[in-house]
């Protein structure tokens, strides 16, 4: 153990990968995260695949993960709706991978108006999804998101995230989300600092943006690392209320933040 640290918690794009390749020496650095804290699990706000996609990614790229490895915002969602909606017809704005979370979860979904709105990233979104959320929400439904994101970092370049639905279905209701789901809801970090079995003050939470991954581990107690080869620049940086206890270039750097020894081993 490294200061104290028993866990580590990461985002994934941005942070471990950038598309499809990996970014230089994280996978050298996961391995001293798990040599020096034993616990490491992957936190990502993208519903647009599921748990054992990202999995298997990682694995292809050489990063042995297991389905139990990585918690994403679409599964956290379905957990959510089953335990607190069980019987609610979810109108989902999402792709097919969020719907079938909540399938598995053992939720309806509809594609008509319905008892529960879920927002979410949609690369399909138009009028229709648009119309049908407004209908959902006239009948006074809750209206979940998974995730706040306004963008996702790709080796591209940023695209649009599930900000762009969610303000679309605000936009035209006049209606804010009640319940925000993926990083950095409150939701989010007891399911995660749960599957890590630790203590906050135990964990590291090391991800590239500000507004979602340092906030949710600055607000649980985390010591919290922000790295710079994501969406995060040093001017957002500067202009944000967000203070994180390390920024690194890149998650290479880690053993900055784990010590002089281990820093030494990874070498």
């Amino acid at each position: 153990m490294s200061d104290g640290y028993e866990a580590a918690i990461l985002d994934l794009d941005g942070t471990v990968y950038l598309g499809d390749g990996l970014i230089d020496g994280a996978e050298r650095s996961i391995e001293t995260l798990r040599e020096s804290l034993g616990s490491v699990l992957f936190l990502t706000n993208k519903a647009i695949s599921r748990r054992r996609d990202y999995s298997e990614k990682l694995r292809g790229l050489g990063v042995d993960t297991s389905v139990d490895d990585v918690v994403n915002s679409g599964w956290v969602t379905a957990q959510y709706v089953r335990e607190h909606h069980p019987d609610a017809r979810a109108y989902v704005v999402g792709e097919s991978p969020l719907l079938a979370e909540f399938h598995d979860a053992g939720i309806e979904t509809t594609d008509e108006p319905g008892d529960l709105l879920v927002a979410s990233m949609d690369r399909q979104f138009d009028y229709e999804k648009l119309d049908t959320a407004m209908r959902t929400l006239e009948n006074g439904a809750p209206f979940l998101a998974t995730n706040p994101d306004r963008t996702c970092p790709t080796a591209d370049g940023e695209i649009p995230d599930a900000a762009g639905m969610i303000g679309a279905i605000e936009g035209v209701t006049g209606e804010t989300v009640d319940e925000v789901l993926g990083k950095p809801s409150p939701t989010m970090i007891e399911t995660a600092l749960d599957v890590v079995g630790v203590d906050p003050e135990a964990c590291l939470m090391v991800g590239d943006r500000i507004e979602t991954d340092i906030r949710m581990g600055e607000r649980a107690g985390m010591t919290t690392v922000l790295v710079l080869s994501g969406v995060t620049d040093r001017e957002t940086l500067a202009a944000s209320d967000v203070d994180p206890d390390f920024v690194l270039e890149s998650i290479a750097g880690i053993g900055e933040v784990l010590g002089a020894d281990v820093r030494s081993s990874a070498e």
